[in-house]
């Protein structure tokens, strides 16, 4: 049985989410702030968080924040409410997996659990490798006139200084290189990056290539790599020299 922690200071949606995710089959662990999260999630072995980013103690950003300096790679959905933009933006930027506004419905939130789990569970192999990382094992490294890609050691370099990459960002990066000159859409890059395919999650698409076009790209208002596609999504142009 899955072990999921949600996490929110509200009652009501506590109750919500516990008797609807316990209805589904999952074995569920609740708290309503961030201290006692923190704890909980370091110390359980729980499968997914649901984490409200308005906490008392210590907020949501600051919970994942923390889980993803200590190499705790629970997937994560935080709980936003309308409005708060810019903390889903860094939220993701921490390494949260996904992000629903309230108000949301549990049938969604499930669905995104169980769309997460299988990319999850798909990635990996009995020895516990992922398939990116037995793919990674050919020794992949592609070099771009300005910036390099190592998809053995998960870095890109810049002007010979190594570029600090979200999960996301190197996963989406990667999923573009191996893709190059081919016509993406946001609900292909969704579905591919992500895992899930939801009408209206393609922002979050948009936010992590505009980080991504500020870290590797010379002008990003001008971008050379990951151009836009008016009307269908983006394209990845550029010649690397690509080593096995």
């Amino acid at each position: 049985m899955k072990k999921i922690l949600v996490v929110d200071d509200e009652i009501s949606i506590v109750t919500l989410l516990k008797y609807n995710l316990e209805q589904a089959g999952y074995e569920v662990a609740t708290a309503v702030d961030g201290q006692t999260a923190l704890e909980m999630a370091r110390s359980n072995g729980f499968d997914f968080i649901l984490l409200d980013l308005m906490l008392p103690q210590m907020d949501g950003l600051e919970v994942t924040k923390h889980l993803r300096q200590e190499k705790i790679k629970t997937p994560i959905m935080i709980l936003t409410a309308k409005g708060e933009e810019y903390d889903k933006v860094i939220g993701l930027e921490l390494g949260a997996d996904d992000y629903m506004t309230k108000p949301f419905s549990p049938r969604e939130v499930i669905a995104r659990i169980k769309a997460i789990a299988r990319r999850t569970e798909n990635a990996t192999d009995k020895d516990g490798k992922t398939s990116d990382h037995i793919a990674e094992e050919r020794t992949e490294y592609f070099e771009f006139p300005d910036f390099s890609v190592d998809l053995v050691n998960y870095t890109v370099t810049k002007d010979g200084q190594k570029i600090k990459l979200t999960p996301k960002e190197f996963e989406l990066l990667t999923y573009f290189i191996r893709r190059q000159h081919r016509v993406l859409s946001r609900d292909k890059l969704l579905n591919g990056v992500w895992g899930f395919d939801y009408v209206g999650q393609t922002r979050m698409v948009d936010m992590h290539v505009s980080h991504l076009r500020e870290k590797i790209e010379k002008d990003p208002k001008k971008p050379h790599y990951i151009e836009t596609v008016r009307g269908f999504g983006y394209r990845f142009e550029g010649e690397a020299n690509q080593n096995n």
